[in-house]
Order: C-alpha cells, then sequence, then structure tokens
C-alpha cells in the first residue's frame, strides 16, 4: 500500500515533547474558547443577531480546520507515527482545503455584514434576515465542500515517486503534488483556479467592501461616531489579517521560495493552520463588549 512520511518540525528529535506539549495547550485552548464561543451564542439570546450567526460559523470553521490536522500532529509528537496511508492523507488534505475555504467565505460574509451595518444601518434588519443567512451559510458550505472534490479526485489518480516524505506534520495539495512522477499540469491548473475562485475573489470582496466602509466612515462629521463605527470592524480586521497572511506567505513560498529553508515552509503552514483558531475567539472575546460581558458574568458566578 501506499504510505506518505509525515515531517515533524526539521532538525528537532520526531518524539520532542517540550513541543508535544505547547502543541496540546495550543489545541485545548481552541476547542475551549470556540466551543464556548458557540455555546454563548446558543444560550444567550441577545446574541442571537446576524454578526454573531456569522461568528458561530466561523467558530465551526476554526474548529473544522484545527481537528483536521490534529490526529497526525498529535502522532508525530507523542507517539513518533510519521507512516500515513495514501487514502488517510487524501481524506485529510480534503478536509483541511475544504474548511480553509469555508472559512475565507465566512469571512466574506462577516464583511458584508460590516458593509450593511456601516453604509446601510436602517436598513440592516430588513436585509440581513434569518432566511439571508441560512442561505448564505448554505452556499459558504456547499462551495467549500465542492470546490476541493476534483482535487482530491485528481491527485488519487496521479502515480507517485519513491520519495514519498511530505514537508509538514499534515497533507497539503501543493506539498502531495510535489511528489507525483507524472504530468501535473492540470492539477495545478485546477487548484491554482480553486484558490482565485475562492480565497482570491474572497479577498478582493472584501476589500472591495471596505473601501466602501471606510468612504462612508469619512463622510460621518462627528469624530466620535466615526470612531465608534471603525471600532465595529476591528475584530473582523483582525481575523481577517490573521488568515490571509499566513496563507499568502505559504502560497508564495510554495511557488517561488523553493530554496529556501524547509524549516520557513512548516513553520508557515503551522502558523495558517494553528494562529487563526487559537486567536479569533481571543480577539472577539477581547473586542467585543456583549461577549466579554458574558465571560465576565461567568466567571464571577464561579
Amino acid at each position: 500500500p501506499l504510505i506518505f512520511i509525515l515531517t515533524g518540525i526539521p532538525g528537532l528529535p520526531t518524539s520532542s515533547y517540550w513541543i508535544a506539549l505547547p502543541l496540546c495547550c495550543l489545541y485545548l485552548l481552541m476547542l475551549l474558547g470556540n466551543c464556548t464561543l458557540l455555546w454563548m451564542i446558543k444560550t444567550d439570546h441577545s446574541l442571537h443577531t446576524p454578526m454573531y450567526y456569522f461568528l458561530s460559523m466561523l467558530a465551526v470553521a476554526d474548529l473544522g480546520l484545527s481537528l483536521s490536522t490534529l490526529p497526525t500532529m498529535l502522532a508525530i509528537f507523542w507517539f513518533e507515527s510519521t507512516s500515513l496511508p495514501f487514502e488517510a492523507c487524501i481524506v485529510q488534505m480534503y478536509f483541511i482545503h475544504c474548511f480553509s475555504a469555508i472559512e475565507s467565505g465566512v469571512l466574506v460574509a462577516m464583511a458584508f455584514d460590516r458593509f450593511v451595518a456601516i453604509c446601510y444601518p436602517l436598513r440592516y434588519t430588513s436585509v440581513l434576515t434569518s432566511s439571508l443567512i441560512m442561505k448564505v451559510a448554505g452556499v459558504i458550505f456547499m462551495r467549500g465542500i465542492c470546490v476541493v472534490v476534483p482535487v482530491a479526485v485528481l491527485i488519487k489518480k496521479m502515480p507517485f515517486c519513491q520519495s514519498r516524505v511530505l514537508s509538514h506534520s499534515f497533507c497539503l495539495h501543493q506539498d502531495m503534488l510535489r511528489l507525483v512522477c507524472g504530468d501535473v499540469k492540470v492539477n495545478s491548473l485546477y487548484g491554482l483556479t480553486a484558490v482565485i475562485l475562492t480565497k482570491g475573489l474572497d479577498s478582493l470582496t472584501i476589500l472591495l467592501s471596505y473601501t466602501m466602509i471606510l468612504r462612508t466612515i469619512l463622510s460621518i462629521v462627528s469624530q466620535e461616531t466615526q470612531a465608534k463605527a471603525l471600532s465595529t470592524c476591528i475584530s473582523h480586521l483582525c481575523a481577517v489579517l490573521i488568515f490571509y497572511i499566513p496563507l499568502i506567505g505559504l502560497s508564495i513560498i510554495h511557488r517561488f521560495g523553493k530554496h529556501l529553508p524547509l524549516l520557513t515552509h512548516t513553520l508557515l503552514a503551522d502558523a495558517y493552520l494553528l494562529v487563526p483558531p487559537v486567536l479569533n475567539p481571543l480577539v472577539y472575546s477581547w473586542k467585543t463588549k456583549q461577549i466579554r460581558r458574558r465571560i465576565l458574568v461567568l466567571f464571577c458566578r464561579k
């Protein structure tokens, strides 16, 4: 059977408990933060608004993204298990790219939410109805699910070389494609098209939304109102930067940075998959008054 060999952190022994322990802490923090957000949004009726519905979708995407990498990363650093069957690798690759596309789509929906709230505040409740939110959520999840299927189908038919050592602790499409012995033009072309139609188009949509938001804010006479309107976007802007900066860096390195040390590839891939799910709940808990107040109430009761 075709077996891939996963890589830990280059230059360090596979069994590194001083790395495994912080990784476990990060995963626990991710689970605690995102599950707490979901629980608060579900139980607190004051949070049943479009912004928090989109935030709950972001938490689901973050949970899926992190849990996709959890089994192999902990297996490497805790149990020195670096081998992974081909089918399992494809399944992991599918879910990683699927939840990544879903998270990108959710960030677009949240940008639209901020656009309507600031540019058309009187029409906010009439535009962002429950039925529209459900349809948007369905489109986002179906797009993420469907766009990655051809990637998995195409790479499953490819022949692989003798070297089956991957560069990361999990399976990524670009990394698997590097080991193919054969013509990968179709795979590369579809992979690039999928990235452009999801994350590329999403990033442009977010940029356009914030261009219009900024123009509306600058047209407001009162500086206090300007600051208040801008403060409602800070959490979302942080989430966008946390997600897209490692993603863009990883894409550039995979295509143009082959001469860079392997450690650079590994650290950027880990940051892309681990940092957003950990930081997003912290950012929204810190910058959102309702969530911060709810957390303080919970701690005071305890």
